[in-house]
């Protein structure tokens, strides 16, 4: 890597995983990608979808993630701007491992809660306006 002309060693990671969480890690990146693995979206129905995420931050993690080749933007010529966001082939490459943590969430809210329903909302896409 070139930065002001002087080169820089790449980052040493002792782990995958530390790799992994760099990118797709933090309170709300995994919940974007969760959300994108239903279909491509515009920022409008992201904010609907995880409505505790400020604009701000939201816009900052959706940057971060296209910065890292997991989310593409696709902007439409039309007034106003349509601007959506989907995953790309690469970011797809995470629904595995989005799904195993799906699972294993689950299984821990029935451990600490007896019954998950209790604590877990049913989720209805089409009742959040996303109209899948």
């Amino acid at each position: 890597m070139m930065e002001h002309g002087k080169t820089i060693a790449p980052k040493k990671y002792k782990v995958g995983v530390e790799a992994a969480l760099e990118v797709m890690g933090g309170k709300w990146k995994p919940l974007i990608i969760y959300h994108l693995m239903t279909g491509r979206k515009r920022t409008s129905e992201l904010r609907r979808l995880i409505p505790d995420i400020t604009q701000k931050m939201l816009t900052a993690q959706l940057r971060g993630l296209e910065k890292d080749e997991i989310v593409q933007r696709k902007v439409y010529s039309e007034v106003p701007p349509k601007v959506e966001y989907e995953l790309t082939d690469y970011g797809w490459g995470l629904k595995p491992a989005l799904d195993h943590l799906c699972y294993w969430g689950e299984d821990h809210l029935e451990k600490v809660h007896g019954d998950k329903f209790k604590v877990l909302e049913d989720f209805d896409y089409e009742e959040k306006g996303t109209g899948r």
